[in-house]
């Protein structure tokens, strides 16, 4: 009988870390797992552990050179020549430093990835979700934005090669999702949806409009690059009015997501003033839309997400609600706060030096709101129209 929703989860991917400094910190899936735990909402039999990806797997996407120099480079005591070799592959002192087993930890994401769309697109299960996912900004022979290994592209690619299935892949993270797009740039079976920050202020500086794809790929790929400071309400309307028509007109057989959590007001890496509601909607659409068209396929991945005490939690933990179909996500409401379970609360509460909010969704009147607010939407919406142009 296939199941509703499994979770992918390898320990293993919580060997992914930089340093101790680094934003990029895994501790925010502990938390997310704790919570979800704490809920009652993840039970061990939704929980499947799934292999490392082997080599030929991230050779679908990755350059043989590249998979070997970060090999080198997992080293606990790389060669000189290792060492000279980083800053070529983007694995330096910069965003993404190289780190002891790097290799595994990364391969482990990917491995995650390409299970949960074998979950799917098998029929073992409905929907999929792993957490540990979505590193989407790895190019082909570079590593970049704290991404070693792309996940996604590799997971993708799996589909594309074992099942001939046409792929939805649509990225929420706020940074546009570059690497995934450049890997089926010319494809046009796989359609890149990114919703993101506009690169002119932001990280990696792409996902502009104009970006359509290329080749037989020309209109598989659309971009909507947002506004600095762009509120639930502007973004809830772009998101929704291009993925219901991209949907429509591309008729995917599966839908792979992004799930990156820092388009909200309080991520310390991006200029968006979104609130946690957006992280209730955004799947639920995804969801309904996965039923509509694509007899439930959904794969949903993590990414980005660098409040890790107030935001990340509570967002994936929506996210697999949603998946799993628990009436909660459906009862909440901004205009109803719904508690955070206490016993949680007590657990991460002495961690932080902050205040850790206590309900599920936020309070609009805590975050307030940002001026120009106005001017932002009406230039989302020209953007907006901009974006659909060439939708095939």
């Amino acid at each position: 009988m296939r199941r509703t929703a499994v979770y992918i989860y390898n320990e293993q991917t919580l060997r992914y870390k930089f340093h101790d400094t680094h934003p990029f910190r895994q501790d925010r899936l502990i938390m997310t797992h704790d919570l979800m735990r704490t809920m009652g909402t993840l039970q061990d039999q939704d929980m499947i552990r799934p292999v490392e990806a082997e080599i030929e797997e991230i050779r679908r996407i990755h350059t043989d050179e590249y998979i070997r120099t970060v090999l080198a480079l997992s080293s606990p005591s790389p060669s000189p020549e290792a060492i000279r070799m980083a800053e070529q592959y983007g694995l330096d002192e910069g965003d993404t430093p190289f780190f002891e087993d790097m290799h595994r930890s990364a391969a482990a994401i990917v491995g995650g990835s390409i299970e949960a769309c074998e979950q799917v697109m098998s029929g073992r299960a409905l929907r999929a979700v792993h957490l540990a996912g979505g590193l989407h900004h790895a190019m082909n022979n570079k590593a970049g934005g704290f991404c070693v290994y792309n996940d996604a592209s590799c997971a993708i690619a799996a589909i594309r090669e074992r099942y001939d299935a046409r792929v939805l892949y649509v990225d929420t993270d706020v940074h546009h999702g570059d690497g995934v797009q450049w890997s089926f740039y010319t494809d046009p079976e796989v359609f890149t949806f990114s919703i993101h920050e506009t690169g002119r202020y932001l990280f990696p500086g792409t996902g502009a409009v104009n970006e359509r794809g290329e080749g037989e790929g020309f209109g598989t790929c659309l971009n909507m690059p947002v506004e600095p400071y762009t509120e639930d309400e502007s973004w809830m309307e772009s998101f929704t009015e291009l993925l219901e028509q991209t949907v429509a007109r591309f008729r995917p057989d599966v839908i792979v997501s992004q799930h990156g959590c820092d388009a909200h007001a309080y991520d310390p890496l991006a200029h968006v003033y979104c609130s946690m509601d957006i992280y209730r909607r955004m799947p639920l659409l995804i969801r309904q839309l996965a039923d509509q068209y694509c007899e439930g396929r959904w794969v949903a991945l993590g990414g980005g997400g660098y409040d890790i005490w107030r935001v990340v939690p509570r967002a994936w933990s929506l996210l697999w609600m949603t998946a799993a179909q628990h009436p909660l996500v459906e009862q909440l409401s901004p205009d109803t706060p719904t508690d955070l379970p206490q016993d949680w609360l007590a657990r991460w509460r002495p961690q932080y030096a902050g205040s850790l909010p206590t309900t599920w969704l936020d309070s609009l009147h805590e975050l307030g709101t940002m001026p120009r607010r106005e001017e932002i939407t009406n230039k989302n919406r020209q953007t907006r129209e901009l974006a659909r142009l060439y939708l095939p």
